[in-house]
């Protein structure tokens, strides 16, 4: 049966929807669509035709992207979708509903699965959302509808009865994520890697996932709670490793491979045995990974010697009273020995820094932008709280009054750009957007940090030099231009 995967277009500009908090970026990052990707390689595998459109990414306008579907005429499509955008991913599929009205259309993604209710009710002409992971779900479904089967016999599904919204009963995370087609496959026959652009590693790179699900219980983290179920499960080494090598036989122009788990680094142990899996493998690539601050220097020594350059950590704030507000598990003086370590093995850093969190007062900010300073990482971002359906902050802030607005098109700027309606009780907003444009120019412009980039990029011209140029590109009206 003809399927068409659809990462719909939104903003006419770089909208970054697979991105943990969607947007179109300061920095250009552009997120590959692996939830999707992974979906792609499930239907091909169980012998369905896919045509695998990322609009954002391919400059695929609204208009195109009808056209192509009226000319293709799917059976079946597949729209991803996002909080911030899903007024506009709504729109899109009444209009593709009113093109194609005899093909089946599924909703995927973060929103559609936190609110599979809400969106049906206010969407008739959508088939029904495939909730959390959708992998095995859609495969399923796109079988079932091709023999004239009956849909609410599989799990995971949302579907748009004539009476009211009909759930088909939970369905169980993966267990065996070895089984799943590996990206990299799908990628090859689907993507271009020039189309993609992350920030925090050389271009162009690759995006590939090692592991899902999470077992710390950070309240405001997204896809652990609405998409994984809470329950952590991991790849083995050797087939981390594999699909390493597939990534540097497919595509030699690829810099780099970037590791966006939630958390790459849940045990040492782990770590070590991908890192000599990937040296016994014959990885050259260097890689970037998404950890906490409880690597021990082992496992950094390692990872550095099968080709880690960086390792991105979630500081998130210099408050441990914050930090115990979220549950974020770590402590101030772990992350201060975590960059110490770093460090010892040749490790960057990229720090993650929030705004906005439980507890957040102008004195526990002041804190986080000291320790932010004294971490000295490679590069830094500075977040203001961005609370999504599905998780326990989003209810916490929910039933306090402490959201501005539940209309989701203000969780964005109007130029896309990430935008808080969070209001605490002494930092509104606006103070919290505005500390983090303060904290970033006073991170990044200070004289110690200017002469550690210029060395930098004087000792890496072609690595770290060129990497560092295309960020600063695009980020710097952001840097230098006074706060809204």
């Amino acid at each position: 049966m003809k399927v068409t995967v659809v990462n719909p277009p939104f903003m006419n500009g770089k909208f970054s929807r697979t991105s943990r908090s969607p947007a179109i970026v300061k920095s250009g990052t552009m997120y590959w669509p692996f939830w999707l990707a992974y979906a792609v390689g499930t239907l091909e595998r169980a012998g369905h035709d896919v045509l695998f459109l990322d609009c954002p990414a391919e400059n695929i306008t609204r208009h195109m992207l009808m056209s192509t579907l009226q000319e293709t005429s799917p059976a079946m499509i597949v729209l991803d979708t996002s909080t911030p955008s899903i007024h506009n991913d709504l729109s899109v599929s009444k209009e593709i509903a009113l093109l194609l009205p005899e093909a089946s259309l599924f909703l995927v993604g973060t929103h559609v699965s936190a609110l599979p209710e809400k969106v049906l009710l206010s969407a008739p002409y959508i088939t029904g959302v495939a909730a959390g992971e959708y992998d095995l779900t859609i495969p399923e479904a796109a079988s079932t509808i091709q023999n004239n089967g009956d849909l609410q016999q599989i799990p995971g599904l949302w579907l748009n009865t004539s009476d009211k919204p009909f759930f088909t009963g939970y369905r169980e995370p993966i267990s065996d994520l070895d089984s799943l087609p590996m990206l990299a496959d799908v990628y090859r026959k689907h993507l271009k890697p020039e189309n993609y652009f992350f920030a925090a590693a050389r271009y162009p790179s690759v995006m590939i996932i090692s592991s899902r699900g999470c077992p710390f219980k950070c309240s405001y983290c997204v896809w652990p709670q609405v998409l994984h179920g809470g329950i952590y499960r991991s790849r083995s080494a050797k087939n981390v490793a594999g699909e390493f090598v597939k990534v540097q036989e497919y595509f030699p122009q690829v810099q780099e491979i970037v590791f966006e788990d939630d958390t790459f680094s849940v045990d040492s142990i782990r770590v070590e045995e991908i890192s000599e899996a990937l040296i016994t493998a014959g990885c050259r690539l260097p890689w970037t990974a998404n950890t906490r601050a409880n690597l021990s220097l082992e496992a950094m020594k390692k990872m550095r010697r099968a080709g880690c350059r960086m390792i991105i950590v979630g500081y998130e704030s210099g408050s441990q009273k914050v930090l115990n507000g979220v549950n974020k598990g770590t402590t101030v003086e772990q992350n201060l020995s975590f960059a110490k370590r770093a460090k010892q093995a040749g490790l960057l850093v990229h720090g993650c820094f929030m705004a906005g969190n439980p507890g957040e007062t102008r004195e526990t900010l002041a804190e986080t932008l000291k320790m932010a300073i004294r971490l000295k990482p490679d590069t830094a971002q500075f977040f203001p709280i961005m609370a999504y359906p599905g998780t326990r902050l989003y209810e916490q802030y929910r039933s306090s009054g402490i959201l501005r607005t539940e209309d989701y098109r203000n969780w964005l700027t109007e130029e896309g750009l990430h935008n808080c309606v969070v209001d605490l009780p002494d930092l509104s907003a606006e103070d919290l957007v505005r500390w983090c444009h303060e904290a970033r120019r006073k991170f990044y412009l200070r004289p110690g940090y200017l002469v550690y980039k210029a060395i930098q990029t004087l000792l890496h011209p072609t690595t770290e030099g060129r990497r560092t140029a295309r960020a600063f590109s695009t980020f710097r009206k952001h840097l230098f231009r006074k706060s809204s």
